[in-house]
């Protein structure tokens, strides 16, 4: 129990933390493209993107959007949940 509060177990659960709140936002982004949130939903939204929007905005300048008909992908996520995806892997086995 007292491994949790190590200084790699204090990572490991942050950028665990930080890993559902890019899921949220990417999950959020499609529904705010797909339809009219209700009012509720707006504070959450605000708060993910308050959480996600510094660490993902220096890849948006690095990586520009995909262009699909007249939407766009953005995969500069993508790119910021494999980062993560690799710093929990390697924290894991500190």
């Amino acid at each position: 129990m007292l491994e949790a509060f190590t200084g790699c177990g204090v990572l490991y659960f942050i950028l665990s933390i930080f890993f559902y709140f890019l899921i949220a936002a990417v999950i959020l982004s499609w529904v705010v493209a797909l339809t009219r949130p209700p009012e509720w939903l707006y504070p959450i939204i605000r708060a993910v993107n308050a959480v996600t929007e510094p660490v993902l905005r220096p890849f948006r300048r690095l990586i520009p959007p995909i262009r699909i008909g007249s939407g766009a992908l953005d995969v500069s996520i993508l790119l910021v949940f494999l980062i993560v995806a690799l710093l929990r892997g390697a924290v894991a086995r500190c």
